[in-house]
Protein backbone atom coordinates (compact mmCIF):
# COMPACT_ATOMS: atom_id res chain seq x y z
CA UNK A 1 0.00 0.00 0.00
CA UNK A 2 1.49 3.56 -1.13
CA UNK A 3 1.30 5.78 1.56
CA UNK A 4 1.41 9.68 0.35
CA UNK A 5 0.76 13.01 2.47
CA UNK A 6 -1.72 15.45 0.60
CA UNK A 7 -0.60 19.30 1.08
CA UNK A 8 -1.99 21.95 -1.00
CA UNK A 9 -0.02 22.56 -3.90
CA UNK A 10 -0.04 23.23 -7.54
CA UNK A 11 1.72 19.79 -8.20
CA UNK A 12 0.29 17.64 -11.00
CA UNK A 13 1.56 14.83 -9.75
CA UNK A 14 0.54 15.58 -5.79
CA UNK A 15 -3.03 15.77 -7.59
CA UNK A 16 -2.40 12.91 -9.56
CA UNK A 17 -1.89 11.01 -6.94
CA UNK A 18 -4.76 12.12 -5.10
CA UNK A 19 -7.04 11.88 -8.26
CA UNK A 20 -5.81 8.14 -8.23
CA UNK A 21 -6.95 8.00 -4.43
CA UNK A 22 -9.82 8.78 -4.76
CA UNK A 23 -10.93 6.53 -7.83
CA UNK A 24 -10.83 4.35 -5.81
CA UNK A 25 -14.37 4.79 -4.00
CA UNK A 26 -16.90 3.96 -6.82
CA UNK A 27 -19.64 6.24 -7.88
CA UNK A 28 -22.80 6.42 -10.24
CA UNK A 29 -22.77 8.82 -13.06
CA UNK A 30 -24.98 11.27 -13.33
CA UNK A 31 -25.43 14.26 -16.19
CA UNK A 32 -26.64 17.35 -15.17
CA UNK A 33 -28.88 19.56 -17.23
CA UNK A 34 -30.31 22.83 -16.85
CA UNK A 35 -32.00 25.40 -19.43
CA UNK A 36 -29.44 28.19 -20.92
CA UNK A 37 -30.79 31.75 -21.47
CA UNK A 38 -29.51 31.70 -25.03
CA UNK A 39 -28.48 28.48 -27.33
CA UNK A 40 -28.41 24.70 -26.29
CA UNK A 41 -29.36 23.69 -23.05
CA UNK A 42 -26.03 22.95 -20.16
CA UNK A 43 -25.33 19.09 -19.77
CA UNK A 44 -22.49 18.07 -18.18
CA UNK A 45 -21.27 14.66 -16.44
CA UNK A 46 -20.33 14.22 -13.23
CA UNK A 47 -19.72 11.67 -10.91
CA UNK A 48 -20.26 13.98 -7.84
CA UNK A 49 -23.51 13.59 -6.38
CA UNK A 50 -25.19 12.29 -3.65
CA UNK A 51 -28.02 13.01 -1.03
CA UNK A 52 -28.52 15.38 1.49
CA UNK A 53 -31.62 15.70 3.17
CA UNK A 54 -35.06 14.46 3.02
CA UNK A 55 -36.61 16.97 4.32
CA UNK A 56 -36.37 19.40 3.30
CA UNK A 57 -35.45 16.97 0.32
CA UNK A 58 -31.98 18.01 -1.15
CA UNK A 59 -29.22 16.68 -3.13
CA UNK A 60 -26.03 18.20 -4.50
CA UNK A 61 -23.48 17.62 -7.37
CA UNK A 62 -19.68 19.84 -7.61
CA UNK A 63 -18.89 21.33 -11.29
CA UNK A 64 -14.90 22.17 -12.01
CA UNK A 65 -14.31 25.77 -11.75
CA UNK A 66 -12.82 25.04 -15.72
CA UNK A 67 -16.31 24.42 -16.79
CA UNK A 68 -17.08 26.17 -19.96
CA UNK A 69 -20.98 26.12 -18.56
CA UNK A 70 -20.32 27.05 -14.95
CA UNK A 71 -21.88 30.65 -15.43
CA UNK A 72 -24.46 29.47 -16.80
CA UNK A 73 -25.26 26.77 -14.41
CA UNK A 74 -24.91 29.20 -11.40
CA UNK A 75 -27.36 31.59 -13.18
CA UNK A 76 -29.91 28.88 -13.73
CA UNK A 77 -33.10 28.70 -11.89
CA UNK A 78 -33.31 25.32 -12.27
CA UNK A 79 -31.82 22.11 -13.21
CA UNK A 80 -32.10 18.13 -13.49
CA UNK A 81 -29.90 15.64 -12.17
CA UNK A 82 -30.15 12.27 -14.57
CA UNK A 83 -28.76 9.48 -13.17
CA UNK A 84 -27.42 7.35 -16.31
CA UNK A 85 -27.87 3.37 -16.31
CA UNK A 86 -25.57 0.83 -17.32
CA UNK A 87 -25.98 1.13 -21.75
CA UNK A 88 -25.48 4.79 -21.72
CA UNK A 89 -21.61 5.41 -21.31
CA UNK A 90 -21.88 6.81 -24.78
CA UNK A 91 -24.32 9.59 -23.00
CA UNK A 92 -21.99 10.05 -20.81
CA UNK A 93 -19.11 10.42 -22.86
CA UNK A 94 -20.83 12.90 -24.83
CA UNK A 95 -22.16 15.37 -22.07
CA UNK A 96 -18.02 14.66 -20.62
CA UNK A 97 -16.97 16.83 -23.69
CA UNK A 98 -16.40 20.62 -22.75
CA UNK A 99 -17.49 21.86 -26.58
CA UNK A 100 -19.29 19.87 -29.27
CA UNK A 101 -22.97 18.51 -30.08
CA UNK A 102 -24.23 17.20 -27.00
CA UNK A 103 -27.85 17.71 -28.34
CA UNK A 104 -28.28 16.90 -31.66
CA UNK A 105 -29.75 13.33 -31.04
CA UNK A 106 -32.73 14.47 -29.72
CA UNK A 107 -35.77 16.53 -30.78
CA UNK A 108 -37.25 16.65 -27.13
CA UNK A 109 -35.42 17.56 -24.23
CA UNK A 110 -37.21 20.04 -21.96
CA UNK A 111 -40.12 18.63 -19.69
CA UNK A 112 -43.54 20.83 -18.93
CA UNK A 113 -40.42 23.20 -16.63
CA UNK A 114 -38.49 23.78 -19.26
CA UNK A 115 -35.91 21.85 -17.54
CA UNK A 116 -34.23 19.96 -20.22
CA UNK A 117 -34.06 16.32 -19.08
CA UNK A 118 -33.12 12.92 -20.34
CA UNK A 119 -36.07 10.62 -19.45
CA UNK A 120 -36.98 7.95 -20.35
CA UNK A 121 -33.52 6.64 -21.04
CA UNK A 122 -32.36 7.34 -16.98
CA UNK A 123 -32.42 5.66 -14.05
CA UNK A 124 -33.67 8.37 -12.49
CA UNK A 125 -34.30 12.06 -12.94
CA UNK A 126 -34.04 14.99 -9.99
CA UNK A 127 -35.44 18.03 -11.34
CA UNK A 128 -34.34 20.62 -9.04
CA UNK A 129 -34.51 24.39 -8.25
CA UNK A 130 -31.32 26.32 -6.61
CA UNK A 131 -31.30 25.99 -2.66
CA UNK A 132 -27.08 27.26 -2.04
CA UNK A 133 -23.87 27.07 -3.64
CA UNK A 134 -20.66 27.01 -2.11
CA UNK A 135 -17.34 27.23 -2.45
CA UNK A 136 -15.31 24.03 -2.94
CA UNK A 137 -11.83 24.60 -4.08
CA UNK A 138 -11.31 24.17 -7.63
CA UNK A 139 -15.27 23.10 -7.54
CA UNK A 140 -18.24 24.98 -7.06
CA UNK A 141 -20.46 22.74 -4.76
CA UNK A 142 -24.31 23.13 -5.76
CA UNK A 143 -26.94 22.14 -3.54
CA UNK A 144 -30.83 21.83 -4.73
CA UNK A 145 -34.46 21.61 -3.08
CA UNK A 146 -35.84 18.63 -5.57
CA UNK A 147 -39.16 19.67 -6.71
CA UNK A 148 -40.07 16.59 -9.01
CA UNK A 149 -37.96 13.09 -8.97
CA UNK A 150 -39.04 10.17 -11.31
CA UNK A 151 -37.77 6.38 -11.60
CA UNK A 152 -37.61 3.48 -13.60
CA UNK A 153 -38.76 0.48 -11.74
CA UNK A 154 -35.79 -1.98 -13.84
CA UNK A 155 -32.09 -0.84 -14.85
CA UNK A 156 -28.74 -0.84 -13.66
CA UNK A 157 -26.41 2.23 -13.21
CA UNK A 158 -23.26 2.84 -14.66
CA UNK A 159 -20.21 2.55 -12.01
CA UNK A 160 -17.49 4.85 -12.88
CA UNK A 161 -14.02 3.43 -10.36
CA UNK A 162 -10.57 3.40 -11.01
CA UNK A 163 -11.01 5.94 -13.41
CA UNK A 164 -12.88 3.57 -16.16
CA UNK A 165 -17.21 2.28 -16.31
CA UNK A 166 -18.20 -0.72 -14.96
CA UNK A 167 -21.45 -2.62 -14.27
CA UNK A 168 -22.82 -4.53 -11.84
CA UNK A 169 -22.29 -7.39 -13.05
CA UNK A 170 -25.71 -8.84 -11.96
CA UNK A 171 -24.62 -9.02 -8.94
CA UNK A 172 -27.44 -7.59 -5.97
CA UNK A 173 -26.67 -6.57 -2.81
CA UNK A 174 -29.49 -6.53 0.01
CA UNK A 175 -31.10 -3.27 0.80
CA UNK A 176 -30.01 -1.39 3.55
Amino acid sequence: MKVSIVRPSGDPEVQREFRGALSMFATGVAVITAPRREGLPIGMTVASFNSVSLDPPLILFSVDRRSLSLGDLCASDSYAVNVLEESQQDMSNRFAKGNGDKWGWRDNTTDQCDTPVLLPDTLATFECEPYAQYDGGDHVIFVGRVTRHRTRSQGRPLIFFGGRYHTLNGVHAASA
